[in-house]
């Protein structure tokens, strides 16, 4: 990821430093040498956050991290959640096949493993391409985005 979507992490970084501080938040958490974009660990549960960008395979990161959760015996009550930007949006209306194969890995393997739960959401934001701006309204796109996933963190 670029510089863009750094910056969008650290924010929902503060956001739920902010908002669930019973949490430990880090970026770049690494789960068997994979590293999620954003992680709380708390005394009973943990959440990784992955910040779909423009991945040409994002189903990819849904299976590295589910795998690495089913060989750890010490991963307890683990949210993931999975956040596509509007690149993964038709403009046809509804969702790239990418992004559907990604959910269905996620809801697959949230069937199967007990302590682990999978919530895909939909990010409001345009990731620009090389050269171009960021989008306008990101900062709050981002904040409004926190507060989505400081209530499923509950």
């Amino acid at each position: 990821m670029g510089e863009f979507a750094d910056d969008v992490v650290a924010r929902l970084k503060n956001g739920l430093v902010r908002e669930k501080s019973a949490y430990n938040w880090k970026s770049e958490y690494g789960i068997s040498g994979t590293p999620v974009d954003l992680a709380g660990v708390s005394a009973d549960s943990t959440v990784l956050i992955e910040l779909e960008w423009r991945r040409a395979d994002p189903a990819d990161n849904t299976a590295k991290i589910f795998r690495h959760l089913s060989d750890s015996e010490s991963m307890k009550n683990v949210t993931v959640v999975q956040l596509f930007t509007h690149h993964y949006d038709l403009v046809s209306g509804g969702i790239s096949s990418k992004r559907k194969n990604a959910e269905f890995v996620g809801r697959v393997a949230a069937e199967s493993l007990d302590e682990l739960n999978y919530c895909p959401i939909g990010f409001g934001i345009d990731p620009p391409k090389s050269g171009e701006e960021r989008p306008p309204g990101w900062k709050e796109k981002t904040d409004a985005m926190t507060m989505e996933l400081a209530s499923i963190v509950g």
